[in-house]
């Protein structure tokens, strides 16, 4: 792996980190020596807090509602009470309810953009409080492709995502003159537990095969590997953008 000797000793709150690609970006960071607030809603997150404590790194987990503001909010407090600090946030934390668009009903919709839209900038903001004082600050923040192309039922999930990449272009004019970065990651269909059931279906295994040039799916390691270049100071000078990490599905 490579090293970012910069991201040693920083503080990093990681949003859906119990599973997946929140999991990996975690573990990743723990392994460049960063002090991490490992986040979840009703997840187990044992293992990822084992492998973080293998890898050296400080942590402490908290419970955060995604939808709930307050929540939020003292998610945040309690991370600058513990560190002092929030240099990097990684909002990870997302769902998604396939569906017909004449079958989205009101609470799904609510549920979908609440958590992967509202969530994301109400965290940004609060994260941000700490990233302003300081002058200094990076924010990553996990969108998808299908916040950049549409797909079949994901009316409502696609709606989220290309919220979560304007919001990111519209944080990073706002925080440049802080210094605080702000970009986006948009996997394609990483297999994870959110997608596991969804791979079930061989015609949608093959169809979104079909759409990667590559011809493979994403691992959640690829995911932590942008992850941790847009964590570090590396990546000073890119801030609004959002990097695909999609085997070329956009490049159709």
């Amino acid at each position: 792996m490579v090293k970012y000797t910069d991201l040693n000793g920083k503080v990093a709150v990681v949003t859906g980190a119990a599973k997946g690609i929140g999991k990996a970006i975690a573990i990743g960071l723990a392994q460049q020596g960063v002090k991490l607030v490992l986040c979840k809603h009703r997840s187990d997150i044992l293992e990822v807090e084992r492998e973080v404590a293998a890898a050296g790194a400080e942590s402490i987990t908290l419970q955060v509602d995604m939808r709930d503001v307050d929540s939020i909010g003292r998610m945040m407090e309690q991370a600058i009470r513990t560190y002092g600090k929030i240099d990097i946030l990684i909002n990870n934390a997302g769902i998604n309810i396939p569906q017909e668009p004449h079958e989205v009903t009101e609470e799904n919709w609510d549920r979908i953009l609440d958590t992967n839209l509202k969530g994301v900038f109400f965290c940004c903001q609060k994260a941000g409080e700490s990233m302003r004082a300081q002058r200094a600050g990076k924010i990553v923040n996990i969108a998808s492709d299908m916040g950049l192309v549409g797909y079949r039922k994901r009316a409502a999930y696609c709606s989220s995502k290309g919220g979560v990449v304007q919001l990111t272009k519209a944080l990073a004019i706002d925080w440049a003159p802080y210094n605080i970065q702000v970009n986006a990651i948009a996997p394609t269909f990483v297999h994870t537990d959110l997608t596991e059931n969804m791979f079930k279906d061989r015609q949608f295994y093959e169809d979104v095969l079909n759409r990667i040039p590559m011809r493979e799916l994403p691992t959640a390691e690829d995911v932590m590997h942008a992850a941790l270049y847009l964590s570090s100071d590396v990546s000073r000078f890119v801030t609004g953008h959002t990097l695909p990490v999609d085997g070329g599905w956009i490049a159709w």
